[in-house]
């Protein structure tokens, strides 16, 4: 490990020149000691540590700023989630942040991102706070002493809660930010206690420098690998069952949530998982709910009264309650979090207006159209201010994670399904027979039934029709699923009304595709469903 000299030297290069005291890669036991000595956190009675992030419960998307320079200028997709940051105007604002850090107790911690050596990336992240810190021990890889001893930074992180920019004076939108800067390789932090800043900081990070330049296809995804080194990835947007189709206790986890794929196969970037807990139970997520104990840190959660039991439904604070572990808090994991190349690929959507199949088996073509897409439906009370079904489209099911062109990410897709032979599979989690409202949702049970049959390969030589608004191709049987289900058709009463909403669905998918035509290929134009005029 390094000693407090090299530590301070190192600092002093920062910028920071005189904290009251650095607290040097402390023991997670150190980390929740210090929260609850500052009067920062509790302890639940399942020994978590539980904070409030304060006035930020989730990212703020419009503070994410990019810093436009030599690196990022030609190669940066700006749009309203890439937004470009001055580069002399980073320079001002990250000197009066560690210039906040004098006179403070200061929090730092050296830990590294890809889990294949091939990619590995140093990390140093220095935070205000003791459970911030702690955070970065569960996200990140770990390392040894041994490894420590010779750390050389290949990115920084500055994270600083209480420390708030001057929007008239700094060029920020609210007095909270977070800008990376690729030229200088830092990400700064402010205003937010909001940890998902942090680690969404690095996986930008990371989406940005080894697509670019290490040919690296990123994914935000989760992923498991069953006993025969079969891997599966899985893509979806909060609410299509991502964190729990890929929890499968016949198979081992990877990761919950980013991952590279590259010329050995799939890897885990992270060392831990960050999953929500709004209505959590054992039942549900047991693997999710075992891991909740000391060493993780729960946030912005409630307790049942005159107790320090975690209320799971208690959305007082905000319905994005999380929780942070290192990965091996679940038994039921691959180490090193790595595979070999997968066999099967699942973009899950939560359709909740009942016009997608449950299962499809998508064309290389149309699974760069699906992936560029990145559909998926919140439902009435999930948000405020959602009273009925919304669609929504996020790029490559991760676009406030994504410097790069939505396409760049496609064509890798595109040219490792051909190369690998991967299956990939439109999955809808959704509604059937109708409409939110009207319909039901698709059960759990047939779902996981559907998925382990195209995992286990007894979806290869079963007949498929093709449906004529998306072209999507759909088994007519599937073991252990009612075959009436498979298409969405034939479960509405009124055939009308489900064509009706099925050119709905098709014109939202055409429309919102027009921003990607100009670096859009042939073969991705091909795939776009087309509107069927019915009388």
């Amino acid at each position: 490990m390094q000693n407090a000299k090299a530590i301070e030297t190192a600092l002093k290069n920062l910028g920071i020149e005189s904290p009251a005291a650095v607290r040097y890669n402390l023991l997670p036991e150190e980390l929740v000691e210090a929260t609850l000595c500052k009067d920062q956190g509790v302890l639940a009675d399942s020994g978590a540590l539980c904070v409030s992030t304060g006035k930020f419960t989730g990212r703020s998307p419009q503070d994410r700023f990019i810093v436009e320079d030599e690196v990022s200028r030609e190669r940066v997709d700006w749009n309203a989630i890439n937004k470009p940051f001055d580069a002399t105007a980073y320079d001002n604002l990250r000197a009066k942040l560690v210039k906040y850090f004098d006179g403070k107790e200061i929090y730092v911690r050296d830990v590294q991102a890809c889990a294949d050596p091939e990619y590995r990336t140093n990390i140093r992240i220095v935070t205000e706070y003791p459970w911030s810190n702690l955070f970065v021990y569960n996200m990140f890889l770990r390392m040894s002493e041994e490894e420590l001893e010779n750390f050389e930074a290949d990115w920084t992180v500055l994270n600083a809660p209480g420390f708030e920019a001057d929007v008239e004076i700094d060029g920020t939108r609210q007095p909270n930010f977070s800008i990376i800067n690729f030229a200088k390789k830092e990400v700064i932090v402010g205003g937010s206690g909001y940890t998902g800043e942090i680690k969404k900081g690095v996986f930008s990070v990371l989406n940005f420098e080894l697509p670019a330049f290490r040919d690296l296809l990123t994914m935000h995804c989760s992923a498991n690998v069953g006993k025969d080194g079969d891997a599966a990835v899985f893509f979806g947007l909060s609410g299509t069952g991502k964190t729990t189709l890929s929890a499968d206790p016949n198979r081992l986890l990877i990761g919950d949530d980013e991952h590279g794929w590259g010329e050995n196969g799939i890897f885990n970037f992270e060392g831990g998982c960050y999953a929500k807990t709004i209505d959590l139970t054992r039942e549900k997520e047991p693997e999710i709910f075992d891991a909740i104990k000391h060493g993780a840190i729960l946030e912005n959660i409630g307790f049942f009264p005159n107790t320090r039991t975690v209320d799971y439904e208690d959305s007082t604070v905000t319905l994005n309650t999380r929780v942070s572990y290192p990965i091996y808090h679940i038994d039921n994991i691959v180490e090193p979090s790595m595979a070999g190349h997968p066999k099967n690929i699942f973009f899950l959507t939560a359709d909740a207006f009942g016009a997608l199949p449950p299962i499809s088996k998508l064309t290389p073509g149309q699974a760069m159209y699906h992936f560029i897409s990145g559909y998926t439906s919140k439902v009435a009370g999930t948000e405020v201010g959602i009273d009925e079904p919304v669609k929504t489209f996020s790029a490559c099911f991760g676009a406030p994670f994504m410097p790069l062109r939505p396409t760049e990410y496609a064509r890798m897709l595109g040219e490792r399904m051909e190369k690998y032979g991967v299956n990939v599979w439109l999955i809808n989690t959704g509604w059937t027979g109708g409409p939110y409202g009207v319909g039901t949702r698709i059960k759990l049970k047939y779902t996981r039934a559907m998925i382990t049959d195209a995992l286990e390969g007894r979806l290869d030589n079963v007949e498929y029709e093709q449906e004529p608004v998306f072209g999507l191709h759909i088994p007519k049987e599937c073991p252990g699923v009612p075959s009436e289900l498979l298409n969405p058709r034939n479960t509405w009463a009124d055939k009308d009304a489900y064509d009706y909403r099925a050119n709905k669905m098709a014109k939202a998918f055409i429309d919102n595709f027009r921003k990607f035509e100009d670096s859009a290929d042939e073969e991705m134009m091909a795939a776009a469903p087309r509107v069927i005029e019915t009388a």
